[in-house]
């Protein structure tokens, strides 16, 4: 293997080693983001530090480990690096999370927990991800522990996983995206919407959350969820026995997302060609209101939310049956092509999660602390966007000298099938053996 990648590895990661402000630390970090986007089947410690050959198993082990080093200074320039590269007004905010099998119940956070990989209850860490992503150019920039309360119950176990203090208290998942949103913002990083599945879509205090922060938002939500139609009223009712009323209450009731849009007119819409066509779906949006508001004891229905904010709410027939429905606070001139791109944007960070782990070892590391995981996590994101940085770069030249192209190569025929699937799905790593990612570049 070419080697000179690693020159060009050490000159791009300038920033993060002025960063780190440490002699030693500044050639720990260069070794340990080579050691996963080099070859080799493992990337935990002890196999990279036995491929590198110029460090040792315990420098590597104690960069990651139990070095005295603040991520932080790393975390804000993998935003700037991250921002340069595809934020702006176009780009999208993707909250997700992503799990790490794991035996055994002493690594931090580990659990039962549902794990979205295996689609099903397995013992694992949960990682609540943010993604900056542009057209179909992702840069993973968040990876923060989410801890079940069997942990944060659990005075000993968080001290023997040193666990900061400030992070033992029990947090939601959507609790713990907007502290990390903030935290994006915080840095500079620029980005015209947030998207989420209904994971966190169904909260309706993330939700609040982010249009509070002045936000736009598209979100995935259950079929249950209850709405209001958008020119609900609050009237005050008069009470025919009894106490008079004290409070307003809407004139019509809450219905479920998937009833409000049972006799909308349908549209069949694509947003984007796949490796196999165009990919598309049936899409319908109604203006609502959500019915997230405070609380109030209705008459004979009991207890109700009050209407909340108005948004759209959206719905997706897809062509094996399944149904999907969304929510998102854009503008009400919004068409419904847009409505529709907005909320298929997010499957890129499912493509991300799968090549930090698959390429750069997300899910190798064999520590139980939770500053190891936490760093560990970071050095895959730095990976990560340094092989994204390359890319575009390259693209960028290839743009520039069209006539670069192999002749030879089917891939450089633009009419040849195998140059459509290339363009859709991926562009070959000169690093390593695979490597799926997107050519197509933001404008």
């Amino acid at each position: 293997m070419d080697e000179s990648w690693k020159s060009d590895l050490e000159r791009w990661l300038a920033p993060f080693l002025a960063a780190l402000g440490h002699k030693v630390r500044a050639r720990m970090c260069p070794a340990y983001v080579a050691g996963l986007i080099g070859a080799g089947e493992r990337k935990s410690i002890q196999p990279m530090a036995a491929r590198d050959g110029d460090v040792g198993y315990d420098q590597l082990h104690h960069f990651i480990a139990s070095g005295t080093w603040d991520a932080a200074p790393l975390e804000k320039a993998l935003l700037t690096e991250a921002d340069r590269m595809v934020g702006g007004a176009e780009a999208w905010l993707i909250v997700d999370d992503t799990a790490l099998p794991k035996k055994g119940e002493r690594s931090v956070g580990v659990a039962p927990q549902y794990a979205s990989a295996l689609g099903k209850n397995a013992n694992c860490q949960t990682l609540v991800s943010l993604t900056l992503a542009c057209g179909e150019v992702p840069v993973m920039v968040g990876l923060r522990l989410f801890l079940p309360e069997s942990w944060t119950s659990d005075p000993g176990r968080l001290s023997r996983a040193g666990v900061p203090e400030d992070h033992g208290v029990y947090r939601t998942k959507p609790e713990i995206a907007l502290a990390e949103i903030d935290r994006v913002r915080a840095a500079g990083a620029r980005f015209g919407c947030v998207l989420a599945d209904a994971g966190y879509g169904l909260s309706s205090s993330f939700r609040q959350g982010l249009s509070e922060r002045g936000l736009v938002w598209a979100v995935g939500i259950p079929f249950k969820q209850k709405v209001y139609p958008v020119d609900v009223a609050m009237i005050f009712p008069v009470a025919g026995r009894g106490r008079p009323r004290k409070r307003h209450v809407p004139d019509t009731a809450s219905v479920s997302a998937q009833a409000m849009l049972e006799e909308a007119p349908w549209r069949m819409l694509s947003w984007r060609r796949g490796t196999k066509g165009r990919l598309k779906a049936r899409f319908a949006a109604r203006r609502v209101r959500v019915a997230d508001g405070p609380p109030q004891r209705i008459g004979a229905m009991g207890a109700q939310h009050l209407p909340g904010e108005e948004v759209w709410l959206i719905g997706e027939h897809r062509s094996n049956g399944d149904r999907k429905y969304y929510l998102s606070n854009l503008p009400a001139d919004t068409s419904l092509t847009r409505l529709a791109g907005a909320i298929k944007a997010r499957w890129i960070c499912e493509q991300a999660h799968q090549q930090l782990k698959e390429e750069l070892g997300l899910d190798h590391f064999e520590g139980r602390s939770w500053k190891g995981l936490h760093r560990h996590a970071l050095m895959t994101m730095i990976a990560y966007a340094f092989l994204q940085s390359h890319r575009l770069n390259k693209a960028k030249r290839e743009k520039k000298n069209p006539r670069s192209a192999t002749a030879a190569d089917p891939a450089s025929d633009p009419g040849s099938h195998h140059n459509h699937a290339r363009t859709a799905a991926s562009d070959a790593c000169p690093y390593c053996r695979c490597w799926l990612i997107p050519k197509n570049l933001p404008k």
